[in-house]
């Protein structure tokens, strides 16, 4: 059985989440360190490989207007690298608000997110990847 992997892209650190088996529901994975574009690349081969991952769904940061931004172009770059290191199918999903809907959710839970940046990456992570699988019969 395989999952979808979803990457929210930063400069310091990278959200990862993953489908279940299912493809029903989106769960936090980890938080990476941003090293290198090699690090990063290899770290998620590495996963990807040890989850059964079949697609990967990218967070693509659009502005609210829906133009590209400073981010936007660096998640782009980082992408088309990706895609010649691996034949695994890239999708840019928009994650417009997913990290404001993560740290809403943490707090909710009780959880701080000033210092719990890292946790705000994987949740937004999986709140876009939920929002994929509720839209995409990837099933």
């Amino acid at each position: 059985m395989t999952r979808i992997l979803s990457i929210d892209y930063g400069d310091k650190r990278i959200g990862l989440a993953l489908s279940d088996i299912l493809k029903i529901i989106a769960k936090p994975f980890d938080t990476i360190e941003n090293k290198s574009n090699k690090f990063v690349i290899d770290t998620i081969l590495k996963i990807s490989i040890e989850k059964n991952v079949e697609k990967i769904i990218v967070g693509f940061p659009l502005t609210m207007k829906g133009k590209y931004s400073i981010q936007t172009q660096k998640v782009l770059d980082f992408i088309n690298l990706f895609e010649e290191n691996t034949a695994i199918p890239i999708i840019k999903y928009d994650e417009r608000l997913s990290s404001i809907e993560a740290k809403k959710s943490l707090v909710k839970q009780g959880i701080k997110t000033g210092h719990n940046k890292g946790e705000v990456d994987k949740t937004a992570a999986a709140i876009f990847l939920q929002s994929y699988l509720d839209k995409n019969d990837s099933k």
